[in-house]
């Protein structure tokens, strides 16, 4: 029998609406992480432009055995994101590794 492993992995611009400060940058991404990871299961980072107020780079994948499901799960995240009302999702990639 063929183990079968699917990994979606999404990168996204998050242009902030509040904040003024890195400080407040940190709060807003930190507090947006760590309730995605928590509600998603998925692993969460910020990954690119750390030192600039108005922008986050953010990366977040999630490993499974159907390609549809992974393909779900990418697209629930990125919606709660959108949902959550502190920034606008630009820029967005995608990819399925099999």
């Amino acid at each position: 029998m063929k183990l079968v492993l699917v990994v979606g992995i999404c990168s996204f611009d998050l242009l902030l609406h509040e904040g003024a400060s890195l400080k407040e940058k940190r709060m807003i991404v930190k507090s947006l992480m760590k309730r995605v990871s928590s509600r998603y299961n998925v692993s969460v980072a910020e990954i690119d432009k750390q030192d600039k107020w108005q922008i986050a780079v953010i990366g977040f994948s999630c490993v499974g055995n159907d390609r549809r499901h992974v393909e779900r799960m990418l697209q629930e995240v990125l919606r709660f994101i959108e949902a959550d009302g502190r920034g606008e999702v630009m820029n967005i990639e995608r990819e399925m590794i099999t």
